[in-house]
C-alpha cells in the first residue's frame, strides 16, 4: 500500500509538473511566427482577377505581409477570374454569358471555404454590409486604439456613409483629380486667380475670359485632357456623373435623354468649343521645323506645358510630370518654368461638397463568416499602417489616406488639399442596371451614338437641343434593335449620316496620332 501510495504521489507531481509546461510549449509556440505547427492560411478574395497575373498585388501588399508574418500563407481567390478571357475579342465576349458580380462575390463570402478578407468594389460596400455579409471594423478599431483622425476625413465619411453609419472597411490610399492652373497666364489677362469649391459655372467664365489671341498667339481658357485638343461626349459625361442622369428607361427600352438637365450638360461645354475657349485638336499641333528635322519632345501634344491653355483638368500623375518638366525645362528648347497650382475638381450646385473625380483604393473587409478573422484584421491594420503608407507615399499616382503622408513631391509647394478637400462620390451598386449591360452588351453601342451625335453639336451641325433629339430618336429605335440582337455583331452604319465619322475610326485615328479628343 505504501509503494502504491508513492508511485500515486510522484505520477501526480510529473502530471502537474506537465501542465504546468503546456501552456508555456502552447505560448511559446504562439510567440514563435516561424512554428510549422502555428502555420495558417489567410484566403483573400476579389471581385476581379488571375492566377496568372497576381504579382502586382502580392509586390505591393502580401509579400510584406508575409515577410513579417512568416507562419502565414497568403491565398488569393477571385470571384471571376479573367484568365480564359484574355485573348478573347470584343464580338467573342458579347456572346459569352456574363457572371453576376455581386452574386459571384457573395460566393466568395457565404460558400463552403469562405474568404477571410474581401477586397471591395466602391459599390458593392454598402450592398453586402446591408446583407450582414461583412464585420463592422468598429469594435476592432476601438480596442486596438486606431486613430482615425489619422486619416482623411471625408474618406473616412464616405466609407461610414456606405455602411449606414458603420466602418465595414478601411482604405490605403485614393486617386483623385483638380483643376490645375497657369498662374502667368490669368496675371497676364488680369484675371482673379481660381479659388476651392468653384462650380463648373465659375470655371466656364473665368475660361472665357482668359481666351485670348488669336492663331500662334492664342492662348485657351480650359481643357479638359491634357493630351492635345478636342472634346468629346466621355469628357462631360462625367460631369453629368454625380447627378445620375440616365440614357434610357429601366426596361432599356426608350431613351431618356431629350430634357432639361442633359441640355445643361451638353450646352457650355459645346459652346466654349465652338468659341475656341476649348482648343480644337489642330490649335495643338506644333509645326515642324523647315528643314524636316525632327526631336522628340514629350510635350509638344500636351498644351499646358507650353502656356497654350490656362486650365485643365488633370489627375494627380500631372503634378510629377510638372515637377519634372520644370527641373528639366533648360534642356528643351522654346519652352519656360510653368508657375503653377490646384483647386479642387469643378463642382455641381446641386451638390457643392462633392467631388466625382476621387476614388477609393483597396477598400478592405472581413467576412462576416471569417473562418480566420484574427489574422484578416491583422493584414487590414498592416495595409493601412504608417509603415504601408511611407512605402505608397511614394506613388505617382495615389495618395495616401493617412494625413501625414500627403506631401507635396519633389520639395514642391501648391494646394495639394484640393486633392481631397471635397468627399467621394456616393456610388451605389444597380443590381438592375448591371443585369441589363450582361444580357445586352449591344448597349454600350448607346454610348458611341451619343459620341457620334455630341460631335454633331460641337461641329456647329446641330444645336444642342437638336442634337438630344436625334441621339434620343435614333437611340429609341437602337434600343429596339438591341432588344431582340443583345449580343451578336451591330451594325451601326443606318444610325450615321454620311459625314459622320465610326466611333472604330475615331478610335483609330486617336490611336494613330491623326486626331485628339
Amino acid at each position: 500500500m505504501r509503494l502504491t501510495h508513492k508511485r500515486n504521489v510522484r505520477s501526480l507531481s510529473a502530471l502537474v509538473a506537465l501542465s504546468m509546461l503546456v501552456p508555456l510549449a502552447a505560448a511559446c509556440s504562439k510567440e514563435d511566427p516561424d512554428d510549422p505547427n502555428n502555420r495558417r492560411t489567410l484566403r483573400i478574395g476579389m471581385l476581379y482577377g488571375s492566377k496568372d497575373n497576381e504579382s502586382w498585388f502580392r509586390q505591393q501588399y502580401t509579400d510584406m505581409f508575409e515577410l513579417g508574418h512568416k507562419n502565414i500563407d497568403i491565398e488569393l481567390v477571385y470571384s471571376i477570374d479573367y484568365s480564359d478571357q484574355m485573348f478573347e475579342s470584343y464580338e467573342e465576349s458579347k456572346k459569352r454569358e456574363q457572371p453576376d458580380p455581386l452574386a459571384k462575390m457573395k460566393e466568395l463570402l457565404t460558400g463552403q471555404n469562405p474568404v477571410d478578407v474581401v477586397m471591395l468594389d466602391n459599390g458593392m460596400l454598402g450592398q453586402l454590409a446591408q446583407e450582414n455579409l461583412l464585420q463592422s471594423l468598429e469594435p476592432l478599431i476601438k480596442e486596438d486604439k486606431i486613430d482615425l483622425e489619422a486619416y482623411v476625413p471625408n474618406l473616412i465619411e464616405s466609407i461610414r456613409e456606405q455602411g449606414n453609419g458603420q466602418l465595414y472597411a478601411l482604405t490605403p490610399t485614393f486617386s483623385s483629380s483638380a483643376l490645375f492652373y497657369n498662374k502667368k497666364l490669368f496675371q497676364k489677362a488680369g484675371v482673379e486667380l481660381p479659388k476651392d469649391n468653384m462650380t463648373w459655372d465659375d470655371v466656364y467664365n473665368l475660361a472665357r475670359r482668359l481666351k485670348t489671341g488669336t492663331g500662334k498667339d492664342a492662348v485657351y481658357g480650359l481643357s479638359f485632357t491634357d493630351w492635345g485638343g478636342g472634346l468629346n461626349f466621355w469628357n462631360i459625361a462625367s460631369i453629368a456623373t454625380p447627378l445620375k442622369l440616365k440614357m434610357y428607361d429601366d426596361k432599356a427600352e426608350k431613351m431618356t435623354v431629350d430634357t432639361p438637365q442633359w441640355e445643361k450638360v451638353w450646352k457650355d461645354p459645346v459652346q466654349l468649343y465652338v468659341d475656341h475657349v476649348i482648343p480644337h485638336p489642330e490649335d495643338t499641333q506644333q509645326e515642324q521645323p523647315a528643314d524636316g528635322s525632327y526631336r522628340y519632345n514629350p510635350y509638344q501634344d500636351r498644351p499646358f506645358f507650353s502656356n497654350k491653355v490656362a486650365m485643365v483638368i488633370g489627375s494627380y500623375n500631372l503634378v510629377n510630370d510638372l515637377n519634372t518638366f520644370n527641373q528639366n525645362v533648360d534642356k528643351m528648347k522654346g519652352y519656360e518654368k510653368i508657375d503653377w497650382d490646384v483647386v479642387t475638381y469643378p463642382v455641381l450646385s446641386e451638390m457643392p461638397n462633392v467631388g466625382s473625380s476621387m476614388y477609393l483604393g483597396q477598400l478592405t473587409g472581413i467576412n462576416a463568416k471569417a473562418q480566420n478573422p484574427k489574422d484578416a484584421w491583422e493584414f487590414i491594420k498592416f495595409m493601412n499602417s504608417k509603415d504601408t503608407a511611407k512605402f505608397k507615399a511614394r506613388s505617382n499616382y495615389e495618395l495616401s489616406a493617412l494625413q501625414e503622408f500627403i506631401q507635396p513631391p519633389g520639395g514642391a509647394s501648391f494646394n495639394i488639399q484640393a486633392f481631397y478637400a471635397l468627399k467621394p462620390m456616393p456610388y451605389e451598386f444597380n443590381e438592375a442596371d448591371d443585369k441589363l449591360n450582361r444580357e445586352r452588351p449591344n448597349l454600350s453601342y448607346v454610348s458611341q451614338l451619343a459620341d457620334i451625335t455630341f460631335q454633331k453639336a460641337i461641329e456647329g451641325k446641330l444645336s444642342v437641343k437638336e442634337a438630344l433629339q436625334e441621339w434620343q430618336t435614333k437611340g429609341t429605335d437602337m434600343l429596339q434593335k438591341i432588344k431582340t440582337n443583345p449580343k451578336g455583331e451591330f451594325d451601326m452604319s443606318p444610325y450615321m449620316d454620311a459625314g459622320d465619322m465610326s466611333p472604330q475610326k475615331r478610335a483609330l485615328m486617336r490611336a494613330s496620332g491623326e486626331i485628339v479628343g
